[in-house]
C-alpha cells in the first residue's frame, strides 16, 4: 500500500504542477507589465519583453521549459525585485512552517486531551460543556479569533505584541510570545473540529467487548485507553487532520497578513497587489506540494498506528 501511494506521488505532483501552470497562465496577471510598471512603456517595448522571455512560445513550449527549470531548482525570477522566486519563497517559507506545525501540534494537543475527556465523561456535564464549546469553536473563522486575541490579550492585557516576528535563534522567549496568538488563532477551528472526531472515535471504541474484557480482567483504565483505545480510534481523526493540513497552510496566508509576519502569506500578498506572477506561482505551488506531502507522511502513520494496514502494506 504504502509503496504504491509513493509511486502514485510523481503523476500526482506532475498534475500539481501541470495545474498551478495553467491557472496562472489564464490569470490577468501579465509579466511584461508588471516589470515595465509606472513607466508607460511602448507597445514595442511590451513586445519585446514577451519575446525575450519566452512569453510568446506555443504553451506546451512553455510547460516543458516550466518544468525543466522546475527540475533544477528553478522557479523564475520577479519581475519586480529581479530576484529569484527560489530565494524568496525559501526565505519566507521557514516561519510559515514554524507558524504552521505549530498550530498543528496544539491542535492535536487540545483535541486529544479534550476529545478522550468527553468520550470519558460521555452525556455527563464535562462532555456536554466540552461539545458546546467545539462547535462554537467550529463555527469560529480564524481571521475573527485573530482580531478579538489582539484586542482583549494584545491591546488591552497587553500579554503578547499584535505584530511582527523575532527569530527564534536571536531570542527563544521573544519567538514564543510573536508566536502564541497567530498559532492560536490558526490552530483553534481545527482543534474544535477534531475534538469532534476525536470524541466520536473514542466513544465508538469503548463500546466495544475488547475493552470491557481488558478492563474486567483488571487492567487500569489508563492502560486500556492509552494502549488500546487510543491507537484504534486514531485512524478517523488522522484522515481529518491530513485534509485539515490544507487549510492550516491556506489559513497561514491569513493569520500571517493580520499578525504582520514575514512569511509566505506576505510574500503572497504583495505579489498579487503588484502583478507578479512568477513569485504567486511559486508560493501557489509550494503550497500545493506541501499539502501532497503532508498527506503522504499522514498515510505513513495510519500504518504506525494501525497493524492492520502494515501488514496489508
Amino acid at each position: 500500500m504504502l509503496i504504491r501511494r509513493v509511486l502514485l506521488l510523481v503523476p500526482l505532483m506532475l498534475g500539481v504542477v501541470a495545474f498551478v501552470f495553467l491557472v496562472m497562465r489564464f490569470s490577468d496577471m501579465d509579466p511584461a507589465s508588471a516589470y515595465f510598471q509606472g513607466a508607460n512603456p511602448t507597445q514595442e517595448q511590451l513586445h519585446r519583453f514577451r519575446e525575450d522571455n519566452g512569453l510568446l512560445d506555443p504553451l506546451p513550449v512553455r510547460y516543458a521549459d516550466f518544468v525543466g527549470d522546475l527540475l533544477h531548482g528553478d522557479m523564475g525570477i520577479s519581475v519586480l525585485t529581479r530576484t529569484s522566486v527560489f530565494d524568496l519563497v525559501t526565505t519566507a517559507l521557514p516561519l510559515t512552517l514554524q507558524l504552521t506545525f505549530l498550530g498543528l501540534g496544539i491542535a492535536v494537543v487540545l483535541s486529544l486531551v479534550l476529545g478522550v475527556t468527553a468520550a470519558l465523561h460521555r452525556d455527563r456535564a464535562l462532555d456536554q460543556i466540552i461539545r458546546v464549546v467545539s462547535l462554537t469553536g467550529v463555527a469560529a473563522p480564524g481571521f475573527w479569533l485573530a482580531l478579538l486575541m489582539i484586542q482583549y490579550l494584545g491591546v488591552e492585557a497587553g500579554w503578547f505584541p499584535t505584530s511582527g516576528w523575532t527569530n527564534p535563534t536571536d531570542s527563544f522567549t521573544g519567538w514564543i510570545r510573536t508566536m502564541t496568538l497567530p498559532a492560536f488563532a490558526l490552530s483553534l477551528p481545527v482543534a474544535a473540529q477534531l475534538t469532534r472526531v476525536v470524541r466520536t472515535a473514542v466513544v465508538e471504541e469503548l463500546d466495544k467487548d475488547y475493552v470491557r474484557t481488558a478492563t474486567g480482567s483488571g487492567l487500569p483504565p489508563f492502560v486500556v485507553v492509552g494502549r488500546n483505545v487510543l491507537r484504534n480510534a486514531l485512524i478517523n481523526p488522522l484522515t481529518v487532520l491530513g485534509l485539515r493540513v490544507g487549510y492550516l497552510l491556506g489559513g497561514a496566508v491569513v493569520i500571517e497578513t493580520i499578525f504582520a509576519l514575514p512569511g509566505m502569506g506576505k510574500l503572497m500578498i504583495d505579489a498579487v497587489r503588484n502583478g507578479d506572477p512568477a513569485v504567486v506561482q511559486g508560493v501557489v505551488l509550494t503550497t500545493a506540494v506541501g499539502f501532497v506531502v503532508v498527506n503522504l507522511v499522514i498515510d505513513i502513520l495510519y500504518l504506525l498506528v494501525n497493524p492492520r494496514l502494515r501488514s496489508a502494506a
